[in-house]
């Protein structure tokens, strides 16, 4: 499995930013698949190690979010963007896919949801509308007062 996707998806993207910002100092391989390289964060530089064979047993970083612990932070994940770049690349292709992904579903629900809109009969339509009107607060008030002129 690649290590980036060991990181919670926030830390991914933030990781892709900072992949692109350059903010990997340094790095070197130490051993095997072992890597050391210096990150700059927001306000201080870390010093994060990766083993990409084993991230979550052997991989650290001195972030207020990873240290101490089994997390994948995003300087972590910068590092091993920037020493595989192809994989940082990867990362962007599989975001656009599910983006195209989750696009063409959504169309896909809004013609069904047209489609059965216009099977409703008038009552169904005002029960539906009603419904959905005491649901939503913000889209209540929106109605009444667009709508009703309250």
């Amino acid at each position: 499995m690649e290590l980036y996707r060991s990181a919670r998806l926030q830390s991914q993207f933030r990781a892709y930013d900072y992949f692109k910002e350059k903010r990997v100092l340094s790095f070197q391989k130490v051993e095997g698949s072992i890597y050391h390289g210096k990150v700059k964060g927001n306000n201080k530089i870390y010093d994060v190690t990766i083993d990409i064979e084993h991230p979550k047993k052997s991989s650290h970083c001195n972030c207020p979010h990873a240290e101490g612990t089994k997390i994948i932070c995003k300087h972590m994940v910068t590092l091993y963007f920037e020493i595989f770049p192809e994989k940082a690349k990867q990362f962007l292709e599989e975001i656009d896919e599910h983006n195209r992904a989750v696009e063409e579903y959504e169309q896909e629900l809004e013609i069904k949801m047209r489609k059965h809109i216009k099977s409703m009969s008038k009552k169904e339509l005002e029960e539906a509308l009603l419904e959905c009107l005491l649901q939503v607060d913000w889209l209540y008030d929106n109605f009444i007062r667009d709508r009703v002129g309250y």
